[in-house]
C-alpha cells in the first residue's frame, strides 16, 4: 500500500459537475493491472485513469484508461481530464503549449495553449459501411424512421461506434435510450444539427451504459470519430460547437476545430473538483 495523489475532475462542461466525471491516480507506479481494474470498478465512474512515466521519450506522461469492466486504448474525456490533472499536479510539457500523451493508441497531442480550453488531436479513425443487419436492428429498437436518417457508418478510433446522422437535433433528443437492450447493442452514436442561430451547432448522443446510466454524458472519442468522418466527407471546414448530455440533464459542450494541417482538435473545459490522497 502506498499514499498516492488522487484527483477527481469534471470534463467537457462550462458548469462544474455538469460534464463527465473522471477519477485520476496521479502517481500510479507499482500498481498491477488487477489493482487498477479493481480500483476503477470501485470508483464506479465511466473511466478512471492512472498516470505513469512515459516509455516513449517524446511523450510527457503515459496514461492507462480503465472503465469499471475493462482497459481502454483511448477515450476522450479521460485524455483531457488526465492532461489537466497532470498540469495541475506540476507537470511541465517538453514543448510549450503542447502536451504529448502516451496511451494505448500511441501518442495523442493535447493543445494547452488556449486559456480555459484543452483540446486533443482526433486520432486516426477507420470508417466502414455499417452492416445492413445492425442498421435495421438499431432502427427497429429505437423506432427511427428511414426518413430521419441522413447517413450511417461504423467508426473506430479505439472504441467502435455505430454512427447515425439524423436530420434534426429534435430527432436525436427524442430517442428513448431505454428501448435499447445491452449488451446486444454497444456504442451507438448520433448527431444532428440545431437550427441556425442556436447556441450549439449540433446535438450528439452516445447510447451505451455508462456510470449506471443508459447513455454516456459526454463522449470525446465519439465526437473525435465524428469529426474525422466529417473530414472524410469534406464537411469539416470550420469550427463548430456540439452539445451532449442534454437528455440526461448534463451541460456538455464540445468544441471541434480543424486546422490547416488537417488535424481536428476536440476541446472542452476541465474543472478539478477533488484533490487529495489515496492509499492504494
Amino acid at each position: 500500500m502506498k499514499v498516492r495523489r488522487f484527483v477527481q475532475c469534471d470534463v467537457f462542461s462550462p458548469v462544474p459537475t455538469q460534464g463527465n466525471g473522471l477519477a485520476v491516480v496521479v502517481d500510479a507506479d507499482g500498481l498491477s493491472d488487477k489493482q487498477m481494474q479493481k480500483f476503477a470498478a470501485w470508483t464506479n465512474l465511466a473511466e478512471t485513469t492512472f498516470l505513469l512515466p512515459p516509455s516513449d521519450p517524446t511523450a510527457d506522461y503515459r496514461v492507462r484508461i480503465f472503465s469499471p469492466a475493462r482497459e481502454m486504448l483511448f477515450a476522450g474525456h479521460p485524455t483531457l481530464g488526465s492532461c489537466a490533472t497532470w498540469l495541475h499536479s506540476g507537470g511541465v510539457p517538453k514543448t510549450a503549449g503542447l502536451v504529448r500523451q502516451e496511451c494505448g493508441v500511441g501518442i495523442v497531442d493535447v493543445d494547452v495553449s488556449h486559456p480555459g480550453i484543452l483540446a486533443f488531436a482526433a486520432p486516426p479513425t477507420t470508417i466502414k459501411e455499417m452492416s445492413a443487419d445492425k442498421r435495421k436492428a438499431i432502427m427497429a429498437a429505437l423506432t427511427i424512421p428511414a426518413s430521419a436518417i441522413r447517413h450511417t457508418a461504423e467508426l473506430c478510433n479505439g472504441p467502435t461506434w455505430q454512427f447515425f446522422e439524423l436530420t434534426t437535433a429534435e430527432q436525436v433528443l427524442a430517442l428513448d435510450a431505454s428501448k435499447v437492450r445491452w449488451p446486444e447493442f454497444l456504442g451507438i452514436g448520433f448527431i444532428a444539427p440545431h437550427p441556425p442561430g442556436s447556441e450549439c451547432d449540433y446535438e450528439v448522443r452516445m447510447l451505451a451504459p455508462s456510470s449506471g446510466m443508459s447513455e454516456d454524458p459526454i463522449t470525446g472519442s465519439l465526437n473525435a470519430a465524428i469529426a474525422k468522418w466529417m473530414q472524410s466527407q469534406g464537411r469539416l471546414t470550420s469550427p463548430y460547437l456540439a452539445a451532449q448530455g442534454t437528455s440526461i440533464g448534463r451541460v456538455g459542450r464540445v468544441t471541434v476545430r480543424p486546422d490547416a494541417s488537417g488535424t481536428a482538435w476536440i476541446g472542452g473545459q476541465v474543472h478539478i473538483l477533488i484533490d487529495g490522497q489515496l492509499t492504494l
